[in-house]
């Protein structure tokens, strides 16, 4: 009586036995990008915020900002120091930087604003600290994202924290309708302009992220700055308070202020 050969499971082919081996090989490094980029993005990170001797708290939390050029030039958003300071009683804008009972506050001052797409300049003396890099492409829709910032503000001290986003979508800012009670210089000069595009973004950004840097997992490249306000009342009306939309100004226009301000990207 014959014997019948082994029966064995067929073949998978050599080329999909690679294209697993290699997605297994690189799922991990991808996974890991974050991890290893934060340790390189976090001394770019600084509070923005006010300085009163009398006051108490003598500093005040106002957003995040984040260095950039070459190492003195700080980017966040120009809402965060609207307020008119009170020079006459000694207060000063600056950057804070440290963490627990080791906080530095340095002196900084506005080189430039670009009220349309929310965005200031600010300007140091002294050491240059670490700086990001721009991103000189536009991320495509769907990338996955990441941002750096103090959601919290001091509240649990100046900690920064990074939370992941995608990016949702590639939207034009749409205004509400205006009516004339409603109007304003800025209502006025935003109905005048053409809608710029604005990354909406699947993620949780809390209002001390307000000027946080938007990059890149894998390269750390600055893609956007998070911008809590500029849609407020128009796309989501949760955008007052933290919900999981949120916006970023894409970086083109980073750029473009500081070569106003004449400052290195």
């Amino acid at each position: 009586m014959s014997k019948r050969a082994p029966r064995f499971a067929s073949c998978v082919p050599v080329s999909a036995l690679a294209s697993l081996l290699a997605a297994l090989l690189a799922g991990p490094s991808r996974a890991d990008a974050l991890t290893d980029i934060v340790p390189t993005i976090k001394p770019g990170i600084v509070g923005v915020g006010t300085m009163l001797p009398t006051r108490a708290p003598p500093v005040v939390f106002v957003a995040t900002g984040f260095v950039v050029g070459d190492g003195l030039s700080v980017i966040s958003n120009a809402h965060a120091v609207a307020a008119p300071l009170a020079v006459e009683r000694g207060e000063l804008l600056g950057i804070v930087t440290g963490s627990g009972s080791q906080l530095q506050f340095r002196t900084a001052t506005v080189a430039g604003v670009d009220r349309e797409h929310d965005l200031v300049h600010l300007r140091l003396t002294g050491a240059p600290l670490p700086a990001l890099r721009l991103a000189t492409d536009t991320p495509a829709e769907g990338s996955q994202l990441a941002f750096t910032g103090f959601p919290l503000g001091m509240t649990l001290g100046l900690v920064p924290a990074t939370h992941r986003a995608t990016l949702a979508a590639i939207a034009p800012v749409v205004l509400p309708a205006v009516n004339s009670r409603a109007l304003n210089a800025r209502a006025i000069s935003q109905l005048k302009n053409p809608a710029f595009g604005i990354f909406q973004l699947d993620g949780t950004a809390y209002p001390g992220n307000s000027g946080s840097p938007l990059y890149d997992p894998a390269t750390g490249n600055v893609v956007g700055v998070i911008n809590m306000t500029a849609l407020k009342g128009t796309r989501e009306g949760a955008i007052s308070s933290p919900s999981g939309i949120s916006y970023a100004i894409p970086v083109q226009h980073v750029a473009e202020l500081l070569r106003r301000g004449g400052a290195a990207k």
